[in-house]
């Protein structure tokens, strides 16, 4: 039997396990940003069904709500000539920040899940809240540096 003839188990070539890691890291945004996405919609869809359940207030304040996290760009928007595209203005990275976290409206929800007051629109308009947050993170927009970049 000729050696050509013989088949061998090598270990894999340092090029294969390279390869192995870009394809992980390029693999796990993606199903975060599907997980994202999903949630967007379920949030978005229960902002519709609260609206319709409990009249136009809840419509109205699911929509202020949904708009409501961007205004924090208008901070300091006199002073953002000269700066890079893309970039927040450092004075508005807290409220910004502050306004794309999810467990701020998250937080909210349990208290009014929790609390002696129950008022429908309020929970419309958290779920208009986390609609955004979740939407902003599906198409990759997430939290700033204090420098007002984008992270990582």
């Amino acid at each position: 039997m000729s050696t050509a003839a013989m088949s061998t188990i090598t270990a894999p070539s340092t090029a294969d396990t390279a390869d192995a890691a870009p394809r992980h890291r390029r693999v796990l945004p993606v199903v975060r940003r599907t997980a994202w996405l999903l949630n967007a919609l379920f949030w978005s869809a229960f902002a519709v069904l609260e609206a319709v359940n409990h009249g136009w207030l809840a419509g109205l304040l699911a929509v202020v709500f949904f708009i409501a996290p961007d205004l924090t760009f208008l901070v300091g928007i006199g002073d953002a000539r000269g700066m890079a595209k893309g970039r927040l203005q450092p004075r508005a990275v807290p409220y910004y920040n502050t306004a794309h976290r999810a467990l701020v409206p998250l937080a909210l929800m349990t208290l009014y899940a929790f609390g002696p007051a129950a008022w429908a629109p309020a929970f419309a308009a958290l779920c208009g809240w986390l609609a955004h947050i979740s939407y902003d993170r599906a198409f990759g927009y997430g939290l700033r540096t204090k420098e007002g970049f984008q992270r990582d």
